[in-house]
């Protein structure tokens, strides 16, 4: 290979060193609701990036994990790569879900989603500094600690960072079949409250307002909000209310996700839910919640990007193949601001959110050779 297009057998090569980087990184157990465990990670990492010459930057958080910032080289534009560093999985998986090593696959907490995104990046920077790369720009390494609920405290660094750089690539894992993904739904979240009004069952029914009976009105209203042909889906996950019952139910209440292809569903489901009205007389309805990622649809920029992504891929011998998802990340952010971006860098795999959780073994040359042919080709 010439230039900075480092062969997949380099990787292969290196493929020891990663995976003991890769263990360490889900041997720190970091879910996201322990501050103190994310930035144990967090240092981890940062120390990392340090080894690798980046110039670190911490943005300290005072109830979520703290994020961090490796910069490799200098000027304007250059290009964005995003990780997280939080997991789902609560303190203690790792003792009944622990590292290892299953013929061609890997299991850990974490290993998909996506610990295996922050030890390709750092393995291809790596790689092309042995290769004498010198960034045209720079190439900064984005990691949060928040991701998988909300990414609430990262948003506004994450869409700051976006605006300044030319390119953003996404490390969450890739589609089964190892596509990119050139599209996502965006998310909403709401909470439908129903109030109605107390009573004796058996004395005097007449008087309550059976707050459970008006939410199945509300209910049928809500699923009729879907609308598979606009890929909008709506799903009633989780409902309650009541007390006893010889007691007419005063409260009822239900939790909706909603995802949404277009972003002018957006609009039609806000309006939607704000108009949702009773049949019982004298109940109330009220609702909560909002849109916690945009869509990332495929655009004229996505659809670009990729193609330019696609040839890179072909002259280390790989085929780039494309999808979506329903599922959200941090790329939703970045794509309404009209900055290029690709998802689903990351390993290839299956079982995130579960202890079923793993990676193919065979992925990580594979995909950290795509990340570093991306930047030498790009940056």
């Amino acid at each position: 290979m010439t230039g900075h297009l480092l062969p997949i057998s380099h990787f292969e090569t290196r493929l020891p060193d990663q995976l003991d980087l890769l263990r360490s990184l889900v041997e720190i157990e970091s879910p996201t609701t322990e501050k103190a465990a994310v930035d144990s990670l967090g240092e981890f990492v940062a120390e990392s990036m340090r080894r690798r010459g980046a110039v670190v930057r911490q943005f300290p958080q005072a109830a979520s994990g703290d994020h961090w910032l490796g910069q490799w080289g200098n000027g304007s534009g250059g290009i964005l790569l995003m990780a997280h560093l939080d997991t789902v999985h609560e303190l203690g998986t790792l003792a009944r879900m622990p590292w290892r090593v299953n013929g061609k696959r890997l299991h850990g907490p974490g290993v998909l989603d996506m610990k295996s995104g922050v030890a390709i990046a750092l393995t291809a920077v790596e790689s092309l500094q042995e290769a004498s790369w010198t960034p045209a720009s720079r190439v900064s390494l984005l990691c949060t600690s928040d991701e998988e609920t909300g990414s609430h405290t990262s948003r506004g660094l994450i869409e700051q960072l976006a605006r300044e750089h030319s390119l953003v690539l996404c490390l969450e894992p890739g589609l089964a079949d190892g596509s990119l993904k050139t599209w996502r739904k965006g998310i909403g979240d709401f909470r439908v409250e129903v109030t109605g009004r107390a009573a004796h069952a058996g004395a005097n029914p007449e008087a309550g307002v059976n707050a459970i009976v008006e939410m199945a009105h509300v209910i049928r209203q809500i699923a009729a909000l879907e609308d598979p042909a606009k890929g909008t889906s709506v799903s009633i996950g989780v409902i309650g209310g009541g007390t006893r019952s010889n007691v007419i139910p005063a409260t009822c209440f239900a939790e909706i996700d909603v995802r949404v292809l277009d972003e002018s569903e957006m609009t039609r489901l806000d309006a939607a839910m704000a108009g949702l009205t009773p049949t019982l007389p004298k109940a109330r309805i009220s609702f909560q919640g909002g849109w916690n990622r945009p869509p990332m649809p495929r655009t004229a920029i996505l659809a670009e990007t990729f193609a330019r992504a696609q040839a890179v891929a072909a002259r280390i011998g790989l085929q780039l193949t494309e999808g979506g998802t329903g599922g959200g990340s941090d790329a939703n952010f970045v794509a309404p601001l009209g900055v290029p971006v690709l998802d689903g860098l990351g390993a290839v795999g299956n079982g995130a959110h579960s202890e079923r959780e793993y990676i193919e073994l065979d992925s990580l040359p594979t995909r950290t050779a795509l990340l570093a042919a991306m930047i030498g080709e790009w940056g």
